[in-house]
C-alpha cells in the first residue's frame, strides 16, 4: 500500500486552508499555485474533501474553499482515507477479501497489526499537529540560513 501524490496533495491542501485567516476562502487558483499542484488535480481532491465533511465549497462572490471543521477536529487519517479510500495492506483485509486463507493465516495477522499501528498514528496526528510540526521546521530552516 503507497499513499499516493494524491492523498500527499489533499493534506497539503488542506494545511493551506488551515492557515487562512479566519472566515477567509481560499480560491483553488491560489492554492494550486501556492503549494505547486496541478489545478484540475487539486480541484478533484478537494471535491473528495468536501464529499467527506471536511472541506466546504462555497459559491459566487467571496467564495471558495474553506475547512469544515477546526485543524485540530480532523485528523490525518480522514483526509487519506477520503481521497485514497480506505487503508488496507492485504487483500484479506479488504471489505471483499479476495484470499483464500481469510481468518486462517499468520500473514494475516501481521498485517493487521502493522495496519492497526499506521492508522493509529494517522488518527492520533491531527492537521492542527502538522501545522505546529511544520512551522518549528521552517523555524529551524530560517534560523540556519541566517548563521
Amino acid at each position: 500500500m503507497q499513499i499516493t501524490r494524491a492523498g500527499e496533495y489533499g493534506v497539503m491542501g488542506l494545511m493551506h486552508l488551515a492557515r487562512q485567516e479566519p472566515g477567509r476562502r481560499a480560491m483553488i487558483d491560489q492554492v494550486s499555485r501556492q503549494e505547486k499542484i496541478p489545478k484540475s488535480f487539486l480541484a478533484k481532491i478537494f471535491q473528495s474533501l468536501v464529499k467527506a465533511g471536511l472541506v466546504r465549497s462555497i459559491r459566487g462572490a467571496g467564495g471558495g474553499f474553506a475547512l469544515a471543521k477546526t485543524p485540530a477536529e480532523i485528523p490525518v487519517l480522514a483526509i487519506i482515507e477520503a481521497v485514497e479510500g480506505r487503508i488496507v495492506f492485504q487483500r484479506c483485509k479488504m471489505e471483499r477479501p479476495d484470499c483464500e486463507h481469510v481468518g486462517g493465516c499468520a500473514l494475516c495477522g501481521l498485517f493487521e497489526r502493522a495496519q492497526d499501528g499506521l492508522k493509529e498514528a494517522l488518527m492520533q496526528t491531527t492537521l492542527a499537529d502538522l501545522i505546529q510540526q511544520q512551522e518549528e521546521i521552517e523555524l529551524t530552516q530560517s534560523k540556519a540560513r541566517r548563521n
